[in-house]
């Protein structure tokens, strides 16, 4: 027997098409998968069997696609702020790692994580960590979409000593969760920086091999981009290029420093940006020209970053960011709209993971990864443009339900896979054996 869900919402914006916004409308969820989207007096009278469930004064919308996050850095949230990038990594977090990270710092961390961003409206995110099957049980066990990005780099680390030993965990993490619903993996080089030629030629020759993409730090400071013209006489993305990696099937993060040069490179190859608004903010690293990637037919998604250099997991936050800096950079008051910023965190997001197919538009035949945002507050009232209101004055804390592949994750602002005390409790002990180290 088939499970029928019927969601009647105040507003239904599905997406695709852009700035589109349904009203007395009803989305149909059969099993896992989008079934109908018709008027709500016809579902009525076509599911009269069918759990209804009537969203008052809320919106539903494809779930944020988180493209770029390192999920368990939420247990060093705090630990080092109002410093540079490279000062931040060599001098405070790459050491926190190197005594702290675990199979049990990743899973806890993880998990901590993923609670917070689906309380936040993320039902996808795009990782890039260390401990590759910790990751993929957190989101497992959370219910959340998960793609492990299995890190890669030329020096040690508690979890591998070099470029093979990241990469021979890669491929048994990828074995170990073959055919697991929800979970897939992406190799993850760290960085242009962190990685060699040789490691980068490897990293694409297993990604073939194994059919799956590239996440990548890539152009994140302008310090990057002058040591590897001092280093290898040309600009990292060039470097790439003769490399092999740029491709549709590469993500790249960050993408702060690209000239003009570069961007008709990344259009050329059809490369992915998961733009990163506030943790190129609070790291100083620069404003990313999105309106200029995006006239280029450049697909450009969201990315959280780590909470350690954000602080928060919150997509909501991150792309009314990125719609307001776009215009600065830019000059231009048009750009980036709040139709096109949505598009940004939902379904641009699943196109960079090759997911466009599956997630990120309230499609027919798409999965059921949906959720719902309450307008009825004060602070989002009147409501003339429920898109606009959701981009320029909701916050994560008005979404209220949330469903990935059709199941309910949560409810009325209560999480239904996981204890909200357990992990509390996690997150102190953590803190307290971190801080007294």
């Amino acid at each position: 027997m088939k499970k029928i869900t019927c969601l009647h919402p105040t507003w239904l914006i599905p997406v695709e098409p852009r700035a589109c916004v349904l009203t007395q409308h009803a989305l149909v969820i059969c099993d896992d998968k989008i079934n109908a989207l018709l008027p709500s007096a016809q579902a009525y009278q076509d599911y009269p069997d069918a759990e209804h469930i009537v969203l008052a004064q809320q919106a539903l919308l494809p779930g944020f696609v988180n493209l770029h996050a390192h999920s368990a850095m939420c247990l060093l949230r705090g630990l080092a702020d109002d410093l540079n990038l490279m000062d931040w990594l060599t001098q405070h977090i790459w050491p926190a790692e190197k005594q702290h990270v675990s199979d049990e710092f990743v899973f806890d961390g993880s998990l901590q994580a993923m609670a917070e961003m689906l309380r936040g409206g993320t039902t996808t995110v795009n990782d890039m960590y260390f401990y590759d099957q910790a990751v993929a049980r957190a989101g497992i066990a959370s219910g959340m979409r998960t793609v492990v990005g299995c890190s890669v780099l030329d020096f040690p680390t508690a979890y591998a000593d070099n470029a093979d030993g990241y990469l021979a965990k890669a491929v048994a993490a990828h074995s170990a969760f073959a055919g697991q619903s929800g979970v897939s993996f992406k190799l993850a080089p760290h960085a242009p920086y962190t990685v060699g030629d040789e490691s980068f030629k490897k990293v694409v020759a297993l990604a073939d091999k194994l059919a799956i993409g590239i996440h990548c730090h890539i152009h994140e400071t302008a310090d990057e981009v002058a040591t590897s013209l001092q280093q290898y006489g040309m600009r990292p993305l060039e470097r790439l290029h003769q490399l092999g990696l740029l491709s549709p099937q590469l993500i790249a993060a960050h993408m702060v420093h690209a000239n003009d040069a570069d961007l008709a490179l990344l259009s050329q190859t059809g490369v992915h940006i998961a733009h990163n608004p506030a943790s190129n903010l609070k790291l100083a690293s620069g404003f990313a020209r999105v309106h200029a990637m995006q006239a280029l037919g450049i697909n450009v998604g969201i990315g959280t970053d780590g909470s350690a250099s954000n602080n928060k997991l919150d997509l909501l936050g991150d792309l009314r960011m990125a719609a307001l800096l776009a215009k600065a950079e830019s000059g231009n008051a048009t750009a980036l709209s709040a139709a096109v910023a949505l598009e940004m965190a939902t379904l641009a997001g699943a196109k960079a993971l090759g997911m466009g197919d599956q997630i990120g538009s309230l499609v027919v035949g798409k999965q059921a990864d949906l959720i719902a945002i309450d307008l009825s507050a004060l602070e989002t009232q009147p409501v003339y443009d429920p898109i606009s209101q959701i981009v320029y004055a909701a916050g994560r804390e008005q979404v209220s339900h949330v469903w990935v592949n059709g199941r309910c994750l949560m409810r009325e602002r209560q999480l239904l896979t996981m204890e909200m005390g357990a992990l509390l409790d996690k997150a102190a002990w953590w803190q307290t054996r971190i801080a007294s180290q």
